[in-house]
Parts: C-alpha cells; sequence; structure tokens
C-alpha cells in the first residue's frame, strides 16, 4: 500500500479497520454501497487536498528505482502545447530524469531528460532532440531554474536555463498529447506509471515546479525564474500540488547553497543563525 494510503487506514480506530475489511468483503447490496463510500473516503485521503509547497523542496538522497513523488492533475484534455518549470540542484554526472509524463499509449508523452552536464533531451511524444552546450554554473553545484516550451502547431521547442533561453528547434510538429496524464518526479517512466530504471533515477533536490497548457513568453519565463510574480501553472501548481510519496523521498525546507553564506560586510566575521 501506498505509504500515504497506509497512514491514512492506520489512523483509523481499530473498529473502523474492521468494519472497513469487514465491508470489502461484504457481497451485500448495501454493504456494496458502504463499500464504495468507505473506498471514496481512504481514496480522499490517500490523496490529500493541494498543498502549497512554497519554500520546499522534494528531496531525492540516494540512487533508487523505487523513491518517486506522484504528481495529479484534473488535466485530460489533449495538450497541444507544454509549458514545465522546475527548480533542481544535483551533482550527478550520469544520465538523470528531471520530469517524466506518460500517457497510457506512450511512455515519453513529455520528458526533460538530462543526458550529461550541458545536455539536455526534450521528448515529445516519443520524439526526442538535443540541446547541447548549455551554460550553467561552473564549480559546485547550484540551483538551476529550467524550463522546457513546446507547442503543436509550430512544432517549436526551447529550452531555458536560469532565464536564458536556448536556439528554437522542431519537435514532433502537429502532435498532440491524448489520455490521461501520469506525471513521475524522481524517476522516469519506461511504462505508464512505472517500470523504473534505477541508472536514469534524479539524486538532489527539486523545487518550484509548475506546467501550463500553452507555450509561455520570455517575460514570463524570466519572472519565474527570478521568482517574481507570474501566473502560476494551470496544469500543475506548486503552491497547490496534490501528490503522493513513494521510497525514500522527503518533502524538507528549503535551505541555502553553498553560495549563500556570502558575506558583503568583511568586518562582520560572525555569523547569527
Amino acid at each position: 500500500m501506498n505509504p500515504n494510503c497506509s497512514s491514512h487506514f492506520n489512523s483509523l480506530t481499530e473498529k473502523q479497520q474492521q468494519r472497513f475489511s469487514y465491508l470489502l468483503k461484504s457481497r451485500s447490496e448495501g454493504g456494496a454501497m458502504k463499500k464504495l463510500v468507505l473506498l471514496i473516503a481512504l481514496l480522499r485521503g490517500c490523496l490529500g487536498s493541494p498543498e502549497d509547497l512554497q519554500g520546499k523542496v522534494f528531496s531525492f538522497p540516494e540512487d533508487s528505482d523505487t523513491a518517486y513523488v506522484k504528481l495529479t492533475t484534473d488535466k485530460e484534455e489533449p495538450l497541444q502545447a507544454v509549458t514545465v518549470c522546475l527548480r533542481y540542484i544535483s551533482d550527478l554526472t550520469r544520465p538523470l530524469t528531471l520530469f517524466s509524463l506518460a500517457t497510457p499509449s506512450e511512455d515519453n508523452a513529455f520528458l526533460l531528460f538530462k543526458q550529461k552536464p550541458g545536455l539536455y533531451q526534450p521528448h515529445v511524444g516519443q520524439k526526442v532532440i538535443d540541446f547541447t552546450e548549455v551554460l550553467e554554473e561552473k564549480g559546485l553545484p547550484g540551483w538551476v531554474h529550467v524550463c522546457v516550451t513546446w507547442e503543436s502547431s509550430s512544432g517549436i521547442a526551447q529550452l531555458w536555463i536560469n532565464g536564458k533561453g536556448s536556439v528554437r528547434k522542431g519537435l514532433n510538429r502537429g502532435r498532440s498529447l491524448q489520455g490521461k496524464p501520469s506525471v513521475v518526479l524522481g524517476q522516469e517512466q519506461d511504462s505508464y506509471g512505472g517500470k523504473f530504471d534505477k541508472s536514469q533515477s534524479f539524486v538532489g533536490q527539486i523545487s518550484d515546479l509548475h506546467m501550463w497548457d500553452r507555450a509561455l513568453s520570455p517575460c514570463e519565463i524570466c519572472a519565474a525564474n527570478e521568482g517574481s510574480y507570474f501566473q502560476p501553472g494551470n496544469v500543475l501548481n506548486w503552491a497547490a500540488l496534490q501528490y503522493t510519496m513513494d521510497g525514500y523521498v522527503l518533502l524538507e525546507k528549503m535551505v541555502p547553497t553553498y553560495n549563500s553564506c556570502n558575506n558583503n560586510n568583511n568586518n562582520n566575521r560572525e555569523t547569527t543563525c
């Protein structure tokens, strides 16, 4: 059982658990109706209400093929355009998955994959393009804000790193993404909702994720990168996110990175926490 569901079930009293188990086994008409009501209540407890995750991160502490975060969206209409933005930090040099959206017919319906430092690979409808020579901060790993935009009508896709746009390339023009999306962080879906590969898992922290059903303008992407006001995602919204965590994943407060302790006042040699 998913940990979110398990904890919710365990929060019931012993008598409620026994009653729930009894109704699951019941074959009577009245029992079936009560069973349905209880199942709905339990599922609501599993999924929870949308949560404001501003100032928080999902932490993936180690290589794994079992740790992931499942994101829930009500969007089921075909997607003719997509923008995904998120902030991440990782010191991996091997291939890693930043965002995985699968549909019942396509495991790589919309995937943001980082093959190695400087090489990002967006996938749309099983097709992929390379964005190479991507400039990122050198030295110790720091937070990276990444966005990918794509429009079906033109087929144009573009990568944005820390508010700077790449060249614009064509990717699967005329294609639409159809079917109920399965969105996963931390793993790459090789089947709808599963079949994970440890060698492609994400290790690090992810925050500030939004997804839209349109291609954002450069101005909007710059605003998202800077953390200033922007219209939040209408498919996935970090400030109202519905999710479940499975495996070794933590929800934590965002903590400063190595460059956050720089002090412009050289005379002040004390840090107060």
